[in-house]
């Protein structure tokens, strides 16, 4: 008798558990659905001409990778990407750090100083960094001024500029998803180690650093990709030299009016954002940024 109503029991739980995830399936549809009229379905038109050109033709993608412009362009752009990605981490870490361990109204001001970067249009900041580096800019003239030099130095149109401006919009990438993790961490697991004989720096090193590794992680993740398809900011700070794949595509499709071309620069750049998210899926798993087991 027991059997048979633990049998029907979990029947029972099983039918509604079914039912739970119906309903919430249904809840998505309406996302699912815009996603797939308005996302979808453009990107797989948009892609179809980097293989349909008005037949099918792979021209597109020899041209790309045999012609050294392009493969050279994709390195400069994987070489910014990187640059930026790790100033960020070293900027961004210390911050996030702060903020964990921070309460009250320095926290809060500390937040939104990292915030104030969403709330400004990115030509407003480029444009404040070209009056800031500019040969008649605040640096220059001041250090002129001082007698630290004799002549406006070039801080503009290079690589440094470009790094500087992708930095500082990136920033605040780097700093929120490290901060996620970190302020998930429990802290009584350093205070545990301290109880243990383990200095603060130890502690930090064996216990508080790895376990905030998935936020830096994600980060990471965020800012590389985002700063794969920058185009404002090299457009404006940095030289001939600095430019970037997007520049690429832009003039591409602009200038040229090749859309079959572009199309297959951007399958390109899309193919290795691709890559590198499931490599840090397989590296890290993305559900350790939420708190689960990794895969």
């Amino acid at each position: 008798m027991d059997a048979t109503a633990n049998t029907l029991n979990a029947n029972e739980f099983r039918r509604l558990n079914r039912r739970e995830q119906w309903i919430q399936m249904n809840f998505l549809v309406p996302c699912l659905l815009f996603l797939v009229l308005f996302f979808f379905v453009p990107l797989a038109m948009f892609l179809s001409n980097a293989f349909f050109d008005p037949g099918f033709t792979l021209e597109h993608f020899e041209k790309a990778f045999t012609r050294p412009i392009y493969m050279n362009t994709l390195v400069k752009t994987l070489k910014l990407s990187l640059t930026t990605t790790i100033v960020c981490v070293i900027l961004a870490y210390p911050v996030a750090f702060v903020i964990t361990h921070t309460s009250g109204k320095v926290k809060t001001a500390i937040l939104i100083l990292v915030l104030i970067p969403f709330w400004t249009n990115i030509l407003v900041r480029m444009f404040a960094w070209l009056a800031i580096l500019g040969r008649n800019g605040v640096i220059n003239s001041n250090l002129v001024a001082m007698g630290v030099i004799d002549e406006p130095i070039s801080l503009l149109y290079n690589y440094f500029a470009v790094v500087l401006g992708m930095t500082h919009y990136m920033l605040p990438f780097m700093i929120l998803p490290i901060y996620s993790v970190m302020a998930a961490i429990p802290a009584n697991l350093t205070d545990a180690a301290a109880n243990l004989g383990a200095t603060p720096f130890r502690a930090f090193l064996r216990v508080f650093l790895p376990l905030s590794l998935p936020g830096v992680g994600a980060g990471c993740l965020l800012v590389f990709i985002l700063s794969l398809g920058f185009f404002i900011t090299p457009a404006l700070m940095g030289g001939p030299q600095d430019t970037m794949f997007a520049q690429i595509i832009e003039i591409q499709i602009n200038q040229m009016l090749n859309w079959g071309f572009a199309t297959a620069l951007s399958t390109i750049l899309l193919v290795l954002t691709i890559i590198l998210y499931l490599v840090y899926d397989r590296m890290l798993g993305i559900d350790r940024i939420y708190g689960k087991e990794g895969h």
